[in-house]
């Protein structure tokens, strides 16, 4: 009897030649795994399904931060108030993602053994860029869904060793067809994202050291939920507060949750004299 006809032997595909990407070896041999091939019926729309905003991301004199809000909304409730949005994908990149959190949580799964499967295979890592271009990819293949409501729109942030000095952090953003845009500085998705990139607008400078860059990204999520009722702020009676992540030449660090808390009580007590969020530096 063949190997592969033994209970858990590995079948013929897994010894076929082909691509190093784990989404394409899915697709040919098991597309009902991939939950972003799945289309409604045609007239169906997804409504009710719980939604997460905002998350952001900016670049600071040692890499790049990535951060976002906690609150997921269904409608107009509150689903979840302690939703996780930034998770890292390899050592040196992480997404956060706003939009349909059921199938963005497995989207950022996939990504994940994605990275991890190329580069067992391949036995090098990908380039920041073609991580990019693969995520851009993902996201494509989701399109029927996103047309139907079910739009996962990621953000993507990482540190990129072959950019010139002082320019290792890089960010990534994307719409619902998988187009890609590298954002310098920083950049915010989501339906707080208006105030966000507002915020961060007058509060961002090149060469922010981290503790600074983790203030404005606070800041800057405080003034979203401030006007954006989908975005949850501080939540200093649950202890629930953004999650904030950095990503460097070490690699992915995501900040405690006790230094989280220290600077999120301190931008809520400068908010108590000055509402309106700090002014920009002149």
């Amino acid at each position: 009897m063949a190997a592969s006809e033994h209970e858990g032997g590995l079948r013929a595909e897994f010894f076929t030649p082909g691509s190093s990407s784990f989404t394409e070896f899915l697709a040919a041999h098991r597309p009902e795994l991939l939950s972003t091939r799945r289309v409604l019926p045609d007239g169906v729309r997804a409504e009710g399904a719980p939604h997460g905003t905002t998350v952001l991301a900016l670049t600071y004199r040692d890499g790049v931060l990535i951060a976002g809000d906690r609150r997921a909304t269904m409608g107009n409730l509150i689903a979840q108030r302690d939703l996780e949005k930034v998770h890292p994908a390899d050592d040196h990149c992480a997404v956060a993602f706003a939009g349909t959190v059921g199938l963005a949580v497995d989207m950022v799964k996939l990504y994940q053994v994605e990275l991890a499967h190329f580069e067992k295979i391949e036995g090098i890592p990908m380039t920041l860029a073609a991580k990019a271009t693969r995520l851009a990819t993902m996201i494509r293949d989701n399109l029927g869904q996103a047309m139907q409501g079910l739009a996962v729109v990621p953000l993507l942030a990482g540190y990129d060793p072959a950019a010139p000095r002082g320019a290792h952090g890089r960010i990534f953003s994307y719409d619902v067809t998988g187009g890609r845009y590298e954002k310098f500085g920083f950049h915010a998705e989501g339906s707080g994202s208006p105030y966000a990139r507002g915020a961060l607008k007058k509060l961002y400078r090149p060469g922010m050291s981290r503790r600074e860059a983790a203030l404005a990204a606070l800041q800057a999520l405080y003034d979203a939920a401030d006007d954006d009722s989908a975005t949850g702020g501080p939540d200093l009676t649950r202890r629930i507060y953004p999650i904030l992540s950095v990503i460097t030449e070490d690699g992915f660090e995501r900040l405690t949750g006790a230094e989280t808390e220290e600077l999120s009580r301190e931008m809520v007590e400068q908010r108590h004299t000055r509402p309106d969020g700090p002014n920009a530096e002149v």
